[in-house]
């Protein structure tokens, strides 16, 4: 079992980039991806670490990765420390199971969304507008509904605050049309592949988020895949539409958010400890569920 790790100060090399969970670290024509323990919820990174969870999200990023390569390329190289170059592989307890060796991808500036299912801003978006992006929908549709086929809901990818949805034709006219079909093709496609095996194992895949770059003119799935915190997994035998249901990922955590007095701006809370367990229990369930492993 890897440490709890909540930064990379340990290293002595600073990151070029540090998001909310993962910190990233330029070795020429590859980067080294380290997934904290760190949870971010309503655009908040919160003071206390979640254990495990650097853990599940690589390690789910790792299977999924090897799962859908025959549909796109992806930029995992490897996740064996000992593979790592210098001092990197020298942290085989701080970094294990929570780091990935990629190839350095130019990022497209854009969010990837596929929504099978209505919840969320897409939820909010249909009851406000009948539509989902601009897409319409058939009227009367609940909380949770499958949609009547998996639609493609692209974002701009904002450098800080909340991304910004956007029309597939906005997203045509901001990095051309050609470019935006195959982002939206294989993006539904890699949905409909991962929903039908997280069906087989109990598991409703709601809706997902990707990111793409392209590695000499060739597209390439980058950043994370379908996990806990880029996806809505769902427990598929308590299905029911009409309400919130039981999931697998930051839901439950946003869920709790929303009974305390906070208006979602930072400093983010403490978190019970109840919480901070719970938490964890999902996303290892998550992992045990999809991978069929216990980590």
């Amino acid at each position: 079992m890897a440490s709890l790790v909540g930064n990379t100060d340990f290293l002595g090399v600073r990151p070029f980039k540090t998001g909310k969970v993962r910190e990233m670290f330029d070795l020429g024509d590859k980067i080294l991806i380290v997934v904290t323990d760190r949870i971010s919820a309503f655009d908040c990174v919160f003071p206390d670490l979640i254990p495990r969870k650097g853990e599940v999200l690589n390690s789910i990023s790792e299977f999924w990765f090897n799962y859908t390569k025959d549909i796109i390329k992806n930029h995992m190289i490897t996740t064996k420390v000992s593979e790592f170059p210098e001092p990197f592989n020298g942290y085989e307890e701080e970094l294990g199971g929570r780091s990935m060796l990629v190839k350095k991808v130019e990022i497209i500036p854009a969010e990837c969304i596929v929504r099978g299912y209505l919840e969320g801003s897409g939820l909010k978006d249909y009851r406000k507008t009948g539509a989902l992006c601009g897409i319409r929908l058939p009227s009367g549709l609940r909380q949770a509904d499958r949609l009547p086929e998996p639609v493609f809901t692209p974002s701009t990818k904002a450098e800080e605050g909340h991304d910004i949805n956007v029309t597939f034709d906005e997203l045509c006219l901001s990095i051309g049309a050609g470019l935006a079909e195959k982002l939206r093709d294989v993006s539904l496609e890699l949905y409909k592949k991962a929903s039908a095996y997280a069906l087989e194992k109990g598991l409703i895949l709601a809706d997902t988020k990707f990111e793409f770059g392209l590695l000499d003119g060739e597209l390439t799935v980058a950043d994370e895949m379908f996990t806990p915190d880029s996806s809505r997994f769902w427990d598929a035998s308590d299905y029911e539409p009409g309400r919130a249901q039981k999931s697998f990922d930051k839901q439950y955590l946003r869920e709790y958010l929303e009974t305390l007095d906070w208006d979602k701006t930072p400093p983010a809370p403490g978190l019970p400890e109840s919480v901070i367990e719970r938490t964890t229990g999902k996303y290892l369930e998550a992992f045990r569920i999809l991978t069929g492993k216990v980590l």
